[in-house]
């Protein structure tokens, strides 16, 4: 399905409330990359993504707002933190390896993809060859092999053998890849390196039959599924679908200074900048151009601008968008609306618990204008409070419930949560009597 940019905007308003601006300006650009992919070729070659900045602080949605846009269109999607990274020749990660990040989770989803279409033939190879196994197992002198056979294979469909203990061949792990120094290229998989020249250990194995259905359906499904078309659409999802965002780029702003660590940070942007302009960089399943990944940065910008960054940097940028501090309405709806609210998800939580809460209308005001006053006078960590004020809220109830007593119906209103918050609450009521 092609979603328009009203659709992608009413998708993500069930999960982030408010930022409208942000929103409509992700919807835009995901849309772009469907208009773009039907025109003609001549033309598509020049059209790369308009790469956006998220203005706002902690806590308003702006990480939120790309993972789902990417969940939508099941796109590879990774979220890096700029000061994570240094320039070349600093110990640390080279910038390069955000993209190498992207690829191996491009893969991780393509090749979900692909076991999943050979899933059922996996499954009947796996079946038949556990039925092998406990006809050997259960096989003695005088027994008719095909009717234990018959018997063994419909009791395996019925789940009938599920804790039946058999023994199987598992391979011994291997090595895993590695990464060479910062800056210095691609990652080496040496497991691909040595299996080429020494066969791989297998080991015997006494499981479950439910546990070693799992390892052998995950072997059977690699053996029918090709790796290198899978690398290969991998690299071309990547590269035409691949999201990238970059959080924290507020703190690799150089602030107009030239000495100390601020050469370092404009050092960041001048290697993330080949990046989001486009070139080519190598990973172990082959070359990835970068042109036509979406880039979306994102910072608080508290104590730099936008404009602090270097103008080569901010060109590549072009659209900017701003998003605001939570109100007292917006965490009332953030507690109400959205399909994954913090309530909806407390109460399923305690529910295993035989504990069914309801909050009353008025104490989810409450907790909300408790939120807007704590992010107002402490630091602004958004509907990260939230968590905080739920947590204190519920925290003699989460610790009592045991799951051993019958269901029990508790109601939190604007009384209980004025009691779990009662040093919060008295310090705004003592602000009335303050000049």
């Amino acid at each position: 399905m092609e979603w328009s940019p009203k659709e992608i905007v009413s998708e993500l308003d069930k999960y982030i409330i408010g930022q409208d601006k942000a929103k409509r300006a992700v919807a835009i650009a995901l849309r772009n990359r469907y208009r773009r992919s039907q025109v003609p070729k001549e033309i598509r070659d020049e059209i790369t993504p308009k790469n956006i900045i998220m203005q706002g602080p902690t806590g308003v949605g702006k990480t939120e707002i790309a993972r789902r846009l990417a969940k939508l269109v099941n796109a590879p999607f990774i979220k890096v933190e700029a000061t994570k990274f240094t320039e070349v020749g600093y110990v640390g990660r080279d910038c390069e390896s955000m993209i190498r990040d992207l690829v191996d989770i491009s893969v991780r989803l393509v090749k979900e993809e692909k076991i999943a279409q050979v899933k059922a033939r996996a499954k009947e190879i796996v079946d038949s060859r556990l039925v092998d196994i406990l006809v050997a197992k259960k096989r003695t002198e005088g027994v008719d092999v095909e009717q234990l056979r018959q018997s063994i294979k419909q009791d395996l469909a019925d789940g009938k053998l599920e804790n039946e203990t058999v023994e199987i061949g598992v391979s011994d792990g291997g090595a895993k890849a590695i990464g060479i120094m910062p800056g210095m290229g691609a990652d080496i998989d040496l497991s691909q390196m040595i299996g080429s020249i020494f066969p791989q250990q297998r080991k015997k194995k006494s499981l479950p039959v439910s546990k070693a259905r799992e390892i052998m359906m995950s072997e059977e499904a690699d053996k029918l599924i090709d790796n290198d078309s899978v690398n290969a659409e991998a690299i071309r999802r990547a590269e035409q679908e691949g999201i990238v965002f970059i959080d924290e780029i507020d703190k690799i702003a150089s602030k107009g200074s030239t000495k100390g660590p601020d050469v370092s940070r404009e050092g960041v942007q001048r290697d993330i900048l080949p990046l989001v302009e486009g070139c080519t960089v190598t990973t172990k399943y082959g070359t990835i151009k970068t042109d036509y990944i979406l880039f979306i940065a994102a910072g608080a910008f508290h104590v730099s601008k936008v404009e602090d960054l270097i103008p080569e940097f901010q060109g590549r940028f072009p659209i900017r968008v701003e998003l605001l501090s939570l109100t007292e309405k917006d965490f009332y709806r953030i507690l109400t609306e959205p399909k994954n609210a913090l309530t909806l998800q407390y109460e399923e939580l305690l529910k295993v618990d035989n504990i069914r809460l309801q909050f009353t209308e008025d104490a989810l005001h409450q907790i909300a204008s408790i939120a807007e006053k704590e992010n107002e006078t402490s630091e602004n960590i958004g509907a990260r409070r939230l968590h905080t004020i739920l947590e204190t809220v519920l925290e003699d109830i989460s610790f009592n419930a045991n799951g051993r007593h019958p269901m029990l119906d508790v109601k939190i209103d604007k009384e209980y949560v004025d009691q779990a918050l009662k040093e919060t609450t008295k310090k705004y009521d003592l602000k009335k009597y303050m000049l």
